[in-house]
């Protein structure tokens, strides 16, 4: 059974497939894609042994030629090295503007090939095959393409939609426990940010998406691609509604940048601690029910994810370095930074009348 979730954006829309046996078909929903029957799927190592082989089986069934570059694991990897290293890779395989570059992997691999395709002979057309439950419900959506630079998080990229999504849930079978709960973090987000009846649904069903059960993985991911379908159909370059997306994403890229990509803390990772400390100062800000925060952050901490900075060895970072990171974030307008608060589960809100001073103050009191 598969589940089809469209992203309305005229032009360009696109369907994206859930399901536990959507890679078999891959090469039957990527072949009308294609004016030639070839395609460059760019992985990493990782996801190479582990499905790549289905992939190149089920395009070979259909016709479909496949060239492939296998690049290295992990954060590090959305680079410019990388990038100059895949858009050659592209000019020397002769990809042209009627082609379709694959991105088969999780986020760093989506985010790194949709940048590529943006860029390689101003705009190839590609397709999003994401195999993390992070990059399922979140970064394979929407057309956010980026590379990562020392100053931060994604601050070098271009809006890209992808022609095609395919979700296939059963490559989730093959991912580490704490990969699963970083992708976990993602879900949790579209219930606090705009559903609080999916939040709910999660404190019930959140345990079985996270051990692997078929049914409930596939809800969990089709709702959630679905609520972010709908924000980006309303506002599909970050004007305004979209931002709503960034739910706990200003606390937890600071973070992220100031580890310097290492692998003590994984984005989901960060995504969990930095919504809790939207909540919490939403709270300080008179703007949140107290027991909403705690409530939030008892979920997360029961599945297994960090909701403090020193839950993954990251609680002695001065203040100051955190805000310098925040200052270099996209959402800066008019040296001014835009967060996402909540006033309660599934109400959150865009704001850029924070003030300085008191996030100031409450990130000292989480560094003690």
């Amino acid at each position: 059974m598969t589940a089809i979730v469209h992203v309305a954006l005229g032009a360009r829309s696109y369907d994206i497939h859930i399901g536990t046996d959507v890679l078999a078909q891959a090469g039957q929903f990527i072949a009308p894609q294609l004016r030639r029957p070839r395609i460059a799927v760019v992985t990493d190592e990782n996801v190479a042994k582990a499905q790549l082989p289905a992939l190149t089986d089920a395009c070979a069934a259909a016709g479909i030629e496949t060239v492939c570059l296998t690049l290295p694991a992990g954060e590090a990897t959305k680079d410019f090295a990388q990038l100059e290293r895949m858009t050659r890779w592209l000019i020397t395989e002769r990809v042209g503007r009627d082609d379709m570059i694959v991105a088969l992997g999780g986020g760093v691999i989506g985010d790194l090939t949709g940048f590529a395709a943006a860029i390689l002979r101003r705009g190839t057309g590609f397709i999003q095959i994401p195999t993390t439950l992070l990059a399922q419900v979140d970064s394979s959506v929407g057309g956010k393409t980026a590379i990562n630079t020392p100053e931060g998080k994604n601050l070098v990229g271009a809006f890209h939609q992808p022609s095609l999504v395919l979700a296939d849930t059963s490559t989730l079978d093959s991912l580490p426990e704490r990969e699963v709960l970083a992708g976990y973090a993602e879900v949790v987000k579209y219930g606090l940010l705009g559903d609080r009846t999916f939040f709910e649904w999660l404190e019930v069903h959140g345990r079985q998406v996270i051990a692997g059960d078929p049914a409930a993985r596939e809800e969990a991911v089709a709702r959630s691609c679905q609520a972010k379908a709908d924000i980006v159909a309303a506002d599909e370059r970050e004007n305004d509604q979209r931002a709503l997306l960034n739910l706990g994403h200003t606390f937890g890229h600071a973070l992220e940048a100031e580890g310097g990509y290492d692998g003590r803390l994984l984005h989901g990772e960060a995504v969990s601690i930095g919504m809790v400390q939207a909540l919490e100062f939403s709270v300080g800000e008179g703007l949140c029910p107290g027991q909403d925060a705690e409530r939030a952050r008892r979920h997360l901490q029961a599945v297994g994810l960090p909701t403090r900075p020193a839950d993954r060895g990251l609680g002695d970072i001065p203040v100051s370095r955190l805000l310098d990171h925040m200052a270099q974030d996209k959402k800066v307008r008019d040296g001014r930074l835009t967060f996402v608060l909540a006033r309660g589960i599934g109400d959150a809100f865009v704001t850029r009348d924070v003030d300085a001073a008191r996030l100031q103050s409450f990130l000292e009191t989480e560094s003690n």
